[in-house]
Protein backbone atom coordinates (compact mmCIF):
# COMPACT_ATOMS: atom_id res chain seq x y z
CA UNK A 1 0.00 0.00 0.00
CA UNK A 2 1.26 3.45 -0.88
CA UNK A 3 1.33 5.58 2.27
CA UNK A 4 2.05 8.95 0.66
CA UNK A 5 1.11 11.67 3.12
CA UNK A 6 -2.42 13.00 2.72
CA UNK A 7 -2.26 16.70 3.59
CA UNK A 8 -4.75 19.41 2.83
CA UNK A 9 -3.73 22.23 0.51
CA UNK A 10 -4.86 24.78 3.10
CA UNK A 11 -2.69 23.41 5.90
CA UNK A 12 -0.01 20.85 5.08
CA UNK A 13 0.53 20.14 8.81
CA UNK A 14 -2.98 18.74 9.16
CA UNK A 15 -3.96 15.57 7.36
CA UNK A 16 -7.28 15.20 5.58
CA UNK A 17 -9.52 13.53 8.18
CA UNK A 18 -12.06 12.48 5.54
CA UNK A 19 -9.36 10.70 3.55
CA UNK A 20 -8.08 8.96 6.68
CA UNK A 21 -11.62 7.86 7.51
CA UNK A 22 -12.17 6.55 4.00
CA UNK A 23 -8.91 4.57 4.10
CA UNK A 24 -9.70 3.11 7.53
CA UNK A 25 -13.23 2.17 6.41
CA UNK A 26 -11.84 0.43 3.33
CA UNK A 27 -9.40 -1.51 5.50
CA UNK A 28 -12.24 -2.60 7.79
CA UNK A 29 -14.36 -3.63 4.79
CA UNK A 30 -11.53 -5.82 3.50
CA UNK A 31 -11.40 -7.40 6.97
CA UNK A 32 -15.12 -8.27 6.81
CA UNK A 33 -16.53 -5.31 8.77
CA UNK A 34 -19.28 -2.89 7.80
CA UNK A 35 -18.50 0.63 8.96
CA UNK A 36 -20.42 3.86 9.40
CA UNK A 37 -18.96 7.28 10.22
CA UNK A 38 -20.02 9.55 13.07
CA UNK A 39 -21.80 6.85 15.08
CA UNK A 40 -23.62 8.29 18.10
CA UNK A 41 -22.97 6.24 21.22
CA UNK A 42 -25.51 5.89 24.06
CA UNK A 43 -23.61 8.50 26.11
CA UNK A 44 -24.09 11.07 23.30
CA UNK A 45 -20.48 11.05 22.08
CA UNK A 46 -19.79 10.49 18.39
CA UNK A 47 -17.32 7.82 17.39
CA UNK A 48 -15.54 8.85 14.20
CA UNK A 49 -15.96 5.38 12.69
CA UNK A 50 -17.83 2.38 14.08
CA UNK A 51 -17.78 -1.05 12.49
CA UNK A 52 -19.68 -4.28 12.94
CA UNK A 53 -18.04 -7.60 12.11
CA UNK A 54 -19.53 -10.84 10.80
CA UNK A 55 -19.74 -12.34 14.29
CA UNK A 56 -21.17 -9.19 15.88
CA UNK A 57 -17.87 -7.76 17.06
CA UNK A 58 -17.81 -3.98 17.38
CA UNK A 59 -14.79 -1.87 16.49
CA UNK A 60 -14.39 1.87 16.97
CA UNK A 61 -11.79 3.89 15.09
CA UNK A 62 -10.82 7.36 16.24
CA UNK A 63 -9.48 9.47 13.36
CA UNK A 64 -6.69 11.91 14.22
CA UNK A 65 -5.67 14.45 11.60
CA UNK A 66 -2.75 15.84 13.57
CA UNK A 67 -1.10 16.06 16.96
CA UNK A 68 -3.15 19.14 17.93
CA UNK A 69 -6.35 17.19 17.18
CA UNK A 70 -5.09 14.33 19.36
CA UNK A 71 -4.18 16.59 22.28
CA UNK A 72 -7.42 18.60 22.14
CA UNK A 73 -9.77 15.61 22.15
CA UNK A 74 -10.03 13.02 24.90
CA UNK A 75 -13.55 11.72 24.22
CA UNK A 76 -12.05 8.46 23.00
CA UNK A 77 -11.13 7.50 26.58
CA UNK A 78 -14.76 6.43 27.12
CA UNK A 79 -15.02 4.36 23.94
CA UNK A 80 -13.60 1.18 25.52
CA UNK A 81 -16.99 0.54 27.16
CA UNK A 82 -18.67 0.44 23.74
CA UNK A 83 -16.46 -1.80 21.61
CA UNK A 84 -14.45 -4.99 21.35
CA UNK A 85 -11.51 -3.20 19.74
CA UNK A 86 -10.41 0.44 19.68
CA UNK A 87 -8.02 1.90 17.11
CA UNK A 88 -6.58 5.24 16.15
CA UNK A 89 -6.25 5.94 12.43
CA UNK A 90 -3.53 8.41 11.49
CA UNK A 91 -1.31 9.16 8.53
CA UNK A 92 2.26 7.97 8.39
CA UNK A 93 3.34 11.55 9.22
CA UNK A 94 1.62 11.41 12.63
CA UNK A 95 3.98 10.81 15.60
CA UNK A 96 2.60 7.33 16.40
CA UNK A 97 4.53 7.07 19.66
CA UNK A 98 1.89 9.31 21.31
CA UNK A 99 -0.89 6.80 20.64
CA UNK A 100 -1.73 5.08 23.94
CA UNK A 101 -0.64 1.44 24.17
CA UNK A 102 -4.16 0.35 25.17
CA UNK A 103 -5.42 1.19 21.66
CA UNK A 104 -4.56 -0.22 18.26
CA UNK A 105 -2.94 1.79 15.49
CA UNK A 106 -3.97 2.06 11.85
CA UNK A 107 -1.91 3.97 9.32
CA UNK A 108 -4.24 5.16 6.57
CA UNK A 109 -4.53 7.36 3.53
CA UNK A 110 -7.37 8.09 1.15
CA UNK A 111 -7.13 4.67 -0.47
CA UNK A 112 -6.71 2.18 2.35
CA UNK A 113 -4.90 1.41 5.53
CA UNK A 114 -2.88 -1.10 7.48
CA UNK A 115 -3.00 -2.22 11.09
CA UNK A 116 0.40 -1.41 12.56
CA UNK A 117 -0.51 -2.37 16.12
CA UNK A 118 -3.43 -4.63 17.01
CA UNK A 119 -5.93 -3.39 19.56
CA UNK A 120 -6.15 -5.26 22.83
CA UNK A 121 -9.38 -7.28 23.01
CA UNK A 122 -12.05 -5.68 25.18
CA UNK A 123 -15.15 -7.35 26.59
CA UNK A 124 -18.69 -6.12 26.10
CA UNK A 125 -21.56 -7.32 28.25
CA UNK A 126 -24.13 -9.22 26.13
CA UNK A 127 -26.91 -6.70 26.84
CA UNK A 128 -24.70 -3.77 25.82
CA UNK A 129 -23.59 -5.61 22.66
CA UNK A 130 -27.22 -6.20 21.68
CA UNK A 131 -28.16 -2.57 22.35
CA UNK A 132 -25.17 -1.28 20.35
CA UNK A 133 -25.84 -3.67 17.47
CA UNK A 134 -29.45 -2.49 17.26
CA UNK A 135 -28.32 1.14 17.45
CA UNK A 136 -25.80 0.50 14.67
CA UNK A 137 -28.42 -1.18 12.46
CA UNK A 138 -30.94 1.61 12.99
CA UNK A 139 -28.35 4.31 12.31
CA UNK A 140 -27.28 2.60 9.08
CA UNK A 141 -30.89 2.07 7.94
CA UNK A 142 -31.89 5.64 8.80
CA UNK A 143 -28.97 7.00 6.77
CA UNK A 144 -29.86 4.81 3.83
CA UNK A 145 -33.50 5.89 3.82
CA UNK A 146 -32.84 9.61 4.36
CA UNK A 147 -30.09 10.56 1.96
CA UNK A 148 -29.55 14.29 1.70
CA UNK A 149 -31.85 15.28 4.54
CA UNK A 150 -30.03 17.75 6.79
CA UNK A 151 -29.29 16.21 10.17
CA UNK A 152 -30.90 12.90 9.30
CA UNK A 153 -28.13 10.97 11.02
CA UNK A 154 -28.30 13.08 14.16
CA UNK A 155 -32.00 12.96 15.06
CA UNK A 156 -32.15 12.58 18.87
CA UNK A 157 -33.43 9.20 19.89
CA UNK A 158 -33.09 7.79 16.40
CA UNK A 159 -29.53 6.40 16.51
Amino acid sequence: MDLEPVASAANPDIDDAQALMRGAARLLWHMGYSAIPEFILPDGRRADLAALGRKGEITIVEIKSGIADFRADSKWTNYAGYCDRLYFAVSERFPSEVIPPDAGLIIADGFGGAIIRESPALTLAPARRKALTLRFARAAADRLMRPGEPGSDAIPGRN
